[in-house]
């Protein structure tokens, strides 16, 4: 078995593919590292709101497991 990277490699090659992914959709497009840590923070802030609201939604149906019909419904 291969040796696991470190999370800083981890953290850094997510980094670089954002970048690539960025130069895709808008190739005369650049991100400051400050904005890019703000639009992270965003994204994970919406994600949980959305997990938590899911989950609210599952309990309340009494169901184990949160499928795409909770999300979409969060």
């Amino acid at each position: 078995m291969p040796p696991q990277p470190s999370g800083k490699a981890v953290k850094k090659a997510g980094k670089a593919q954002k970048a690539v992914l960025l130069k895709q959709v808008h190739p005369d497009t650049g991100i400051s590292s400050k904005a890019m840590s703000i639009m992270n923070s965003f994204v994970n802030d919406i994600f949980e709101r959305i997990a938590a609201e899911a989950s609210r939604l599952a309990h309340y149906n009494k169901r184990s497991t949160i499928t795409s019909r909770e999300i979409q419904t969060a």
